[in-house]
């Protein structure tokens, strides 16, 4: 899980002479084919504390992935793992302009950086005094000035305001928790300790969300085709049972809820197949942004959409030809297309891409992509050509 930070390493890091050697440390190969002279030079600049500039090098040029403004930030590795997204945190964040707000759980201060811009007044708590002195910093960087305080995020500190929170989603050894119970705090203790305050809840987007009957809205949020997190919140925040809200860099966002019209047919394949952003799939919204363009569905218990013309912004698939699938008959579409490039998109079928796609023996000039999928009972195989379709400006729904 990464280098264990000490406060002597924080002090260190916030030093000028600490600067210094971090803009050094910027300046290494840092891959994996250089580690051992990353490492020898970094304990000849700084030999007490060379791990901690080492990690915190590594981990400042992974954050320009994720965190638009972290090139001088501190983090841990398990810290910026969890951290949310630039663009997500702004989203959620507008939906708390001008509220008093307390992240119970902030960590090293990603979301406290966002929130310090539209709160009205802004606490940061955590357990863990490496994370916040790092989140002192950070915010610092950032421009924002939060109250920050050492807490436990199962007892309250404030009384007033909304309780912004983000569980720990990983064990000692990295690896993922899927439970709301195997969480910490676990999100029944969580809603327990803050009874009576609105809450708004950072969790993965494979949450089963049977388990939490008090959320009174569950918001799953895509960012540029990827499913980023499931936020659940309560109260006067809630505004609709489910959301499906879709960033993508360079166009608007959008969003969709169930209190849509869900009417949509069962058709055959038309001109388009279209395979709805992750966060409607995950959402159960299907049905909804099906209805919201006019767009029909291959089989009721699958996602694959069909029409005549795909929604605006994204990427759809023009159909070439389909027919019953079997791997026999897919090569032979694929050979007398040419196909030498494939991507292959499956849902309700037990094929796996990779294992499938060296068996198809591909040879050509050109490139396609296959979706199989069932259709009732049959399975079937769509040839298609990939398109980005034109972005539209926003409007019924969009924002």
């Amino acid at each position: 899980m990464g280098y264990e930070f000490s406060a002597a390493d924080v002090a260190f890091l916030t030093s000028a002479a600490g600067r210094e050697a971090l803009a050094v440390a910027a300046g290494f190969e840092l891959s994996p084919a250089s580690r051992l002279a990353d490492v020898a030079a970094a304990r000849k600049l700084v030999p007490e504390h060379a791990s901690a500039v080492l990690e915190t090098a590594v981990l400042r040029r992974k954050s320009l992935a994720k965190l638009s403004t972290a090139d001088d930030w501190l983090f841990t590795d398990a810290a910026l793992q969890q951290a949310t997204p630039t663009p997500v945190a702004l989203h959620r964040a507008e939906r708390l302009r001008d509220r008093d707000v307390h992240d119970v759980t902030c960590s090293i201060g990603a979301d406290l950086t966002v929130l310090g811009r539209v709160a009205r007044r802004c606490i940061g708590s955590d357990l863990d005094p490496i994370r916040l002195a790092m989140a002192r910093h950070n915010c610092a960087r950032a421009g924002v000035d939060p109250l920050l305080v050492r807490a436990d995020a199962l007892r309250p500190v404030s009384t007033a305001g909304v309780v912004v929170a983000d569980p720990a989603r990983r064990d000692a050894s990295g690896r993922r928790k899927w439970r709301a119970a195997d969480l910490v705090p676990s999100l029944d203790e969580l809603v327990a300790a803050h009874r009576g305050r609105e809450l708004a809840v950072k969790c993965a987007p494979g949450l089963d969300f049977e388990a939490v009957d008090w959320a009174r809205e569950i918001e799953l949020v895509s960012l540029d085709g990827q499913v980023r997190e499931a936020c659940l919140w309560t109260g006067s925040l809630a505004t609709a049972r489910r959301r499906a809200t879709v960033l993508r860099t360079g166009s608007p966002q959008w969003t969709i809820t169930e209190e849509e019209p869900d009417d949509c047919p069962v058709r055959t394949v038309g001109e388009w197949v279209v395979d709805p952003d992750g966060a409607v799939v995950r959402a159960g919204l299907v049905r909804h942004y099906a209805a919201r363009h006019g767009l029909g569905q291959l089989d009721p218990h699958i996602a694959y959409l069909t029409g005549d013309r795909p929604p605006p912004g994204i990427r759809a698939f023009r159909v070439v030809e389909h027919g019953h699938y079997t791997e026999k008959a897919l090569r032979a579409v694929l050979r007398r297309h040419e196909v030498g490039r494939l991507e292959i998109l499956v849902r309700g079928l037990d094929v796996d891409p990779n294992t499938l796609r060296p068996r198809l023996k591909l040879s050509g000039p050109t490139e396609a992509t296959v979706v199989l999928t069932r259709i009732g009972r049959t399975p079937t195989a769509i040839l298609c050509h990939a398109t980005r379709t034109g972005v539209e400006r926003p409007e019924n729904g969009y924002s």
